[in-house]
């Protein structure tokens, strides 16, 4: 039965990488004002905003990635009874 869950996880993973960029992008336009994080290429801002940004990326990007899996991963049990996981 945990074979089930791998074509799943795919598709629930894809879903949660929507929705940590819909995330991000909103958390950056509330902290900042700015429609749009600095590249890391992009001259007109510094060198500790655009790392500023990217961490703040990582940890909502990370964040959402591990409330989307567990989701998955208890919808998952509560469908058929096992754990995706090891136990």
């Amino acid at each position: 039965m945990k074979a089930l869950y791998r074509p799943l996880s795919l598709l629930v993973s894809v879903g949660g990488g929507l929705l940590a960029s819909a995330v991000f992008r909103q958390v950056w336009r509330r902290l900042t004002g700015e429609d749009r994080a600095p590249r890391a290429t992009d001259r007109t801002f510094s060198a500790w905003q655009v790392v500023a940004a990217a961490a703040a990326q990582g940890a909502v990007v990370g964040a959402v990635k591990a409330a989307v899996d567990r989701a998955g991963a208890a919808g998952y049990e509560k469908a058929t009874g096992a754990w995706p996981g090891n136990e």
